[in-house]
């Protein structure tokens, strides 16, 4: 069931990815607050397209790297805390994204955020000792 699930984070992380380098471009950099072009001294399509990149390499790396698999499960859940405040941030602005354009759903995803970090990490937890 993990390997099911660490494939099916992959396949999400890639294709969102995909969607920040092409279709959804645009529409991510409403996400990024003002304060973190400031903070990281570039603009918010630089923020954009390097997420999606991330995004690319860690999605890529829970199905290519299986012996680092527990560590790309960390790496997987920081970046999902780490874009948490772009979330925030357009929940509390209420401007929409791609797939998010109504204040509920800007709301769901901020419940959803949890959730994903726990997924990344138990589908990449090495099995308990005696278990099939």
């Amino acid at each position: 069931m993990r390997i099911i699930s660490r494939w099916v984070l992959a396949a999400l992380l890639l294709a969102a990815g995909a969607s920040h380098l092409t279709w959804g471009r645009r529409g991510y950099r409403i996400v990024v607050p003002g304060w973190a072009t400031s903070l990281l001294r570039t603009d918010k399509d630089t923020i954009v397209v390097t997420s999606g990149v991330v995004e690319i390499m860690l999605g890529g790396a829970l199905v290519a790297l299986p012996g680092e698999r527990r560590r790309v499960g960390w790496a997987v859940a920081a970046f999902f805390v780490a874009v948490f405040p772009g979330n925030m941030h357009q929940w509390r602005t209420g401007r929409p994204a791609p797939m998010l354009r109504t204040d509920r759903a800007r709301f769901v995803r901020l419940l959803l955020q949890p959730l994903l970090v726990a997924w990344a990490l138990w589908s990449t937890v090495d099995r308990p000792a005696g278990s099939r």
